[in-house]
């Protein structure tokens, strides 16, 4: 169980800090929910405590853990389905994850596949999610300004 003030990650939204805990009574239980704020964004979104560990909900990684992973992402071969519908479900089961390496495999694989081809809506819209759940857990892990988090990201893979 997390408290307020811990720093989680939420698959498919990115990293916030719990600001709160709130208690409902639903059908003569009582349910406990986190109110995380995800500053990315600036999203407000209440989880089942209860179920945050089957939604993939993480502590966040520490400030030397996020710049291994990404620095790590560079070294790594990505070999993408040139099928759009393949590609799109495999980057899908990625960023569900929740796993920092493997949202940072879909945007550098899309950012990488943007410079060759140019990217599809749906494909563009995917790439600008991954890039936010990238800075929400650069920002809360470092303790950094969104645009200082942004230079880091933009540094690394260009």
């Amino acid at each position: 169980m997390y408290n307020k003030g811990d720093k989680i990650v939420y698959p498919l939204y990115g990293a916030g800090i719990i600001e709160d805990l709130e208690t409902k009574h639903i059908d003569g239980e009582v349910l406990t929910y986190y109110k995380l704020n995800i500053p990315v964004g600036n999203l407000l979104i209440k989880i089942s405590a209860a179920k945050a560990e089957e939604l993939g909900v993480r502590p966040i990684l520490t400030n030397e853990e996020v710049l291994c992973e990404l620095k790590s992402i560079l070294d790594t071969e990505l070999n993408m389905p040139d099928n759009w519908n393949l590609r799109y479900k495999e980057n899908m089961g990625r960023i569900r994850s929740g796993e920092l390496l493997q949202v940072a495999q879909v945007f550098r694989s899309l950012l990488l596949r943007e410079r060759e081809r140019g990217l599809s809506t749906a494909e563009k819209k995917m790439m600008t999610q991954t890039k936010q759940i990238i800075l929400s857990e650069l920002i809360l892990s470092l303790d950094i300004e969104r645009l200082e988090a942004e230079e880091i990201l933009s540094d690394m893979f260009t």
